[in-house]
């Protein structure tokens, strides 16, 4: 089965790595290549790109390209220094991350990502290893289910939710996405104008089982490691938990950090590793009429500075 994948901030996300013909970069989530072919068309002969990608359909689309200066790595990118470790490479001239589920993942009502198909409810972006949603939400406690739909979908209701599943699964084990979709409604009293109820459940329980935050912040000190002077960070969010961490972390890495009551001049202050470059770039209006999930979308970029680690 076949799906339309519009890459969403692809011109202004590889602007932001401010790419060189002859650097090595690096795409945290291949996806379907949208910004990686975007990079690879704008580097010149002794350039490399490095791809990421957990999900076994996207290493097979990234199979599709022969392009000698491109390679794929089958793993998430919280491994990022251990595999360019093992690829020799000590640094790189840009990261660029696009983070959460991609329009594949959810159009493919197979996966289990979406309440609008009825599917096994797996959500894994990995689907060779790890715990299924199924696997994780027939076992845990009440209390841990609920703490996972408070904290990574900002679900209000999380105790009702948690109640509801932990009684449903009592009397039929959950399966699939409409059994959960189900339960969740129930449990749900009231929601924003056009959204489902089901809406901050599915994308906790996805959060939580592909330990996307947790890999993100992972993932962002390795990074900072491994950038040349120079080199950038373009980093694209779509919910406000993700993008937190990524703007904290710019924001802490972009200071000079000193003990207090310290005399120093402005001058003698230590240069900070990272540079914030401009201001958080959203999308148009026309892309958002073309995608509207386009619409959440926000990039931050920053860029390595000379100071050492």
């Amino acid at each position: 089965m076949s799906f339309i994948h519009r890459t969403v901030l692809l011109d202004e996300a590889v602007q932001g790595l401010h790419l060189q013909a002859d650097g090595i970069y690096v795409d945290g989530t291949f996806g379907r290549g949208g910004h990686s072919r975007h990079i690879l068309s704008q580097l010149g002969a002794g350039g490399r790109l490095i791809a990421f990608d957990k999900d076994p359909q996207a290493i097979a689309e990234a199979a599709t390209i022969t392009d000698p200066r491109f390679t794929i790595v089958h793993d998430g990118f919280a491994q990022l220094a251990q595999s360019l470790d093992k690829l020799g490479v000590e640094k790189v001239d840009g990261v660029l991350l696009d983070l959460g589920v991609s329009s594949p993942q959810l159009d493919d009502g197979s996966r289990g990502f979406s309440f609008r198909f009825d599917a096994p409810l797996d959500m894994r972006m990995d689907t060779t290893r790890g715990m299924t949603a199924a696997e994780w939400l027939n076992t845990a406690d009440v209390k841990d289910i609920a703490e996972v739909i408070r904290d990574y979908g900002e679900e209000r209701f999380a105790k009702q939710v948690a109640a509801a599943i932990v009684a449903g699964r009592g009397e039929q084990p959950l399966t699939s996405t409409r059994q959960l979709a189900a339960l969740v409604a129930k449990a749900v009293r009231t929601r924003e104008p056009g959204q489902d109820p089901a809406t901050r459940t599915f994308q906790a329980v996805r959060i939580f089982i592909n330990r996307e935050l947790e890999e993100l912040s992972l993932i962002l000190p390795q990074a900072l490691s491994r950038l040349k002077p120079g080199g950038r960070l373009s980093i694209i969010a779509f919910h406000s938990l993700e993008d937190r961490i990524v703007k904290q972390f710019m924001q802490h890495a972009s200071k000079s950090h000193m003990p207090d009551r310290l005399p120093l001049r402005a001058s003698e202050m230590p240069v900070p590793p990272l540079k914030i470059i401009g201001k958080p770039v959203r999308a148009s209006e026309t892309e958002v009429a073309e995608n509207p999930r386009a619409r959440s979308a926000i990039l931050r970029v920053a860029e390595r500075t000379e100071a050492a680690l």
